[in-house]
């Protein structure tokens, strides 16, 4: 195994640690639940990479803190400022279990995180009233999520094709449909109509250099991650679109940049040679073993 190989083996060892919600899930139980999208998905390809999880989650949420009504629900009703690592991890993990978790696990997680929205609402210090289960809200989380994501993968990780991202995008309307996105896109085309939709609400706002501050100190894997995290963070800021990037006066520097798509591109092509242990036992759990990343 390659040095490389064993950096992502410990990503994925420690990115789904300490879960908040009272015990872990077992991902190897009930046999033959595929649940929310099985073997063959484009979400168990994409997700199954922690570096696309990593660069694509932090491009969405400097997306989601561009719109002021996210911004102050997350920033405001959030333990993000207090406790960033574990903040983190909760996302990961949920992610991990809506993704290869069995069906009743992930209900359970979207039940809990649906609570917790349920309990978020107030006034953006514009004035603007909101909630967070807005359905144009939860809609924008939804999809800035999954663009961040293959948008990563196809990046850093292996291109894929436009019916592979058209795919990516339809099959997670069930789970946006869960959270509370009434008509998540399903395509491509959809998530740019999207994104021109919101482009006009998007602002810039002193919040955004604030968390990108805290994601560059901030790692669940010791001393070789809080080495990391500053190239996660050039290559997020890269990802967004380049128009809403000048808007944000955000910009990557070149040096770094070329830096982050050396490291963190080798670093996901080793990860899709060695399979972590949440895809291992999904795979299990349907009594199959995991595909070979290609």
């Amino acid at each position: 195994m390659s040095a490389l190989d064993e950096i992502a083996q410990v990503a994925w060892a420690r990115l789904p640690a300490s879960p908040l919600s009272g015990g872990k899930v077992d991902y190897r139980s009930p046999r033959g639940d595929v649940g929310f999208f099985g073997p063959g998905s484009m979400a168990w390809r994409v997700h199954a990479n922690p570096i696309a999880l990593a660069v694509g989650g932090v491009a969405a949420v400097i997306l989601e803190l561009a719109e002021p009504r996210v911004r102050t629900g997350v920033w405001e009703h959030s333990i993000f400022r207090t406790d960033p690592l574990a903040r983190m991890q909760r996302t990961g993990e949920a992610t991990l279990i809506t993704t290869y978790g069995p069906t009743r696990a992930a209900e359970a997680r979207i039940a809990m995180v649906t609570r917790m929205h349920e309990r978020v609402f107030g006034t953006t210090p514009e004035g603007q009233a909101f909630t967070a289960l807005d359905p144009e809200l939860m809609t924008w989380v939804h999809l800035t999520a999954g663009w961040g994501f293959v948008t990563a993968y196809d990046r850093y990780v292996e291109r894929l094709g436009a019916a592979e991202i058209d795919r990516y995008y339809a099959e997670g309307g069930r789970l946006g449909r869960a959270f509370g996105a009434p008509e998540p896109p399903g395509s491509a085309a959809e998530v740019a109509a999207w994104f021109d939709r919101m482009r006009p609400m998007l602002r810039p706002n002193p919040i955004i250099g604030e968390f990108l501050g805290i994601v560059a100190r901030t790692s669940p894997l010791g001393l070789a991650g809080r080495a990391l995290q500053p190239l996660v963070v050039e290559a997020a800021i890269d990802l967004v679109p380049e128009d809403i990037r000048d808007a944000l006066g955000l910009s990557s520097r070149a040096v770094r940049l070329g830096v982050a798509e050396f490291v963190l591109g080798g670093l996901g092509s080793a990860a899709r040679r060695s399979p972590p242990p949440v895809v291992r036992d999904a795979y299990a759990r349907i009594g199959l073993t995991p595909y070979q990343f290609r």
